[in-house]
């Protein structure tokens, strides 16, 4: 069974573009599955009562919201297998998964953004570069791992548009706020200067990157993630304030001003309409709270 876990994780990743994050998930939860039912149990073995059993072995042990992403994984590699004719049916046809609750997303209000995409000042090493990755989180709602992986040439400044590459390979393009390009022409500068810097002294560097580290590297996820979180620390803001924040807030800042729901899926690049939907309700609520403050029918009691 190894052997075709193996094949499943190479079409994932060539003929879908998952990322090697998402890969390595899918690889845990498999082998997990393996382990749990034997490792030399053959996938044509596999039915209703041997899932059934797998997953009453992950309870009390994992959440609600763990079980269902791993029967996920399940269901994915059997239906992989169904296509490539190596099993005759799926032993998951009829096994739904945990219910699992709707996670509210966390955004931040529009006066916290604008506190924290401020907080970067001269004391910082990066100050041009750190603003210029919170203005731009913001003004794209990019995912961090998006951001990370820009390259120079995908910000054109005539057209004023990025061009991202999000989950499954899919390219789309996001326009950029003049903040945020005032802010990423604001760090090119001090970006060309470190790249010198590095290639005086015979050090290797990316060329390509838009953001880079101290050492002329591409940056990581968790860096911008531990620098995100950071500024937001420094700017008094209560909740911890993640990358993923920024996209959330970028989506429902996009909403309460009366952007359609089709617009900011395209932008967020959502396969479903309904993954957008999760911002609807935030929107409702701040609707309803406006209601409640203003309109002087809703103060008689």
């Amino acid at each position: 069974m190894k052997e075709l876990i193996r094949d499943f994780l190479r079409w994932l990743t060539v003929e879908k573009g998952y990322s090697q994050h998402t890969i390595a998930g899918y690889q845990h939860d498999l082998l997990e599955f393996v382990v749990t039912i034997g490792a030399d149990a053959s996938v044509q073995s596999v039915d209703a009562s041997t899932v059934r059993h797998f997953v009453v072995s992950l309870h009390g042990k994992n959440n609600a919201a763990t079980v269902a992403r791993k029967l996920s994984a399940l269901r994915t590699f059997f239906r992989y297998l169904l296509r490539q004719k190596v099993v005759a049916a799926d032993p998951l046809v009829g096994i739904s998964g945990p219910k699992t609750a709707q996670l509210i997303p966390v955004f931040l209000t529009v006066d916290e953004v604008f506190v924290l995409l401020e907080t970067p000042n001269v004391k910082d090493s990066f100050m041009t570069r750190d603003r210029a990755i919170l203005e731009l989180l913001y003004s794209t709602g990019m995912r961090v791992a998006e951001l990370v992986s820009r390259d120079v040439e995908h910000l054109d400044f005539e057209t004023e548009m990025l061009t991202v590459r999000g989950k499954g390979n899919k390219e789309r393009l996001v326009p950029v706020g003049r903040p945020a390009r005032e802010a990423v022409q604001a760090w090119l500068p001090d970006r060309q200067h470190l790249m010198e810097e590095r290639a005086g002294r015979g050090l290797l560097l990316e060329k390509e990157a838009l953001f880079l580290n101290s050492r002329g590297s591409r940056l990581t996820t968790r860096s911008v993630e531990r620098m995100v979180r950071a500024y937001g620390e420094r700017a008094g803001i209560p909740q911890t304030v993640t990358p993923h924040a920024l996209r959330h807030s970028f989506a429902t800042h996009l909403l309460e001003m009366g952007a359609d729901l089709r617009s900011v899926q395209e932008l967020l690049g959502h396969a479903s309409l309904s993954t957008t939907q999760r911002y609807t309700h935030l929107t409702l609520d701040h609707l309803a709270e406006v209601y409640d403050k203003a309109h002087p029918m809703a103060k008689k009691q």
